[in-house]
């Protein structure tokens, strides 16, 4: 979801639960505003842990983190699939590679913290 979207119906909530109710309405929207926002803290620190926890640029298979890659995939949601950080391997554009057991490696190229495209290298092609 854009965030501006998102904000705006933050926004158009609080008004018309004001209108609603006053100041109850008001403080029901901004609770669940407030809620919202700490759903989406718990699941980016839940996604960060388990990455974490892993070996930098490590993937248990690239061929299956290849086969589910999509563009426009946050970066968010890649470090899930791969329950590993990317190597950072260039600024520009910004690029991460996972590799696994047998030698096979994914790269991804990110822009604005989305997932643009990627490649799969196989050991001996």
């Amino acid at each position: 979801m854009n965030a501006t979207l998102g904000w705006a119906l933050a926004v158009i909530g609080t008004a018309m639960g004001y209108l609603a109710y006053g100041g109850y309405g008001v403080a029901l929207a901004v609770s669940a505003v407030v809620f919202w926002l700490l759903l989406q803290f718990t699941r980016a620190l839940r996604a960060l842990r388990c990455a974490g926890q892993a070996p930098v640029g490590h993937v248990d298979s690239a061929v299956m983190l290849h086969a589910k890659l999509e563009t426009g995939m946050r970066l968010m949601d890649l470090l899930v699939l791969a329950r590993s950080l990317g190597e950072k391997t260039a600024e520009e554009p910004e690029t991460f590679r996972w590799t696994d057991a047998s030698g096979a490696s994914v790269s991804v190229e990110m822009n604005k913290g989305r997932c643009a495209r990627w490649t799969l290298q196989r050991p001996g092609s």
